[in-house]
C-alpha cells in the first residue's frame, strides 16, 4: 500500500515538473515570452523618443510664440516689419 503511494507521489511529481519547464506556460515559454518582449522594446524606444519629441514641439508650438515664429521663419522663410531680408545666392543656411 504505502509503495504504491509513494509511486504515484513520485509519478505524480514527474508530470508537474514536466509541466513547469516544458509545458505550456512553463519556463521555457517564459524566456521565449521574455526574448520576444526585449526584442519589441528595442524597437519601439526610437519610436518613443521620436514621440517625446514630436509631444515637446507640440507643447512648444501650443504655449509660446517663440517656437510658432522660429517655425514660420525656418519653413516659410517669413520676415518681420521691422527687418530686412538678405538673399545670398548658394549660401547654406
Amino acid at each position: 500500500m504505502h509503495r504504491w503511494l509513494v509511486l504515484g507521489l513520485c509519478a505524480l511529481l514527474a508530470l508537474l515538473q514536466y509541466k513547469l519547464w516544458l509545458g505550456r506556460g512553463g519556463v521555457q515559454e517564459l524566456h521565449q515570452v521574455q526574448g520576444r518582449v526585449a526584442a519589441q522594446e528595442a524597437v519601439n524606444a526610437p519610436m518613443r523618443e521620436r514621440n517625446d519629441r514630436l509631444a515637446a514641439e507640440v507643447r512648444d508650438l501650443k504655449t509660446g510664440l517663440d517656437a510658432v515664429e522660429e517655425r514660420a521663419r525656418s519653413d516659410m522663410g517669413m520676415v518681420r516689419a521691422d527687418e530686412q531680408f538678405f538673399w545670398v545666392p548658394g549660401a547654406e543656411p
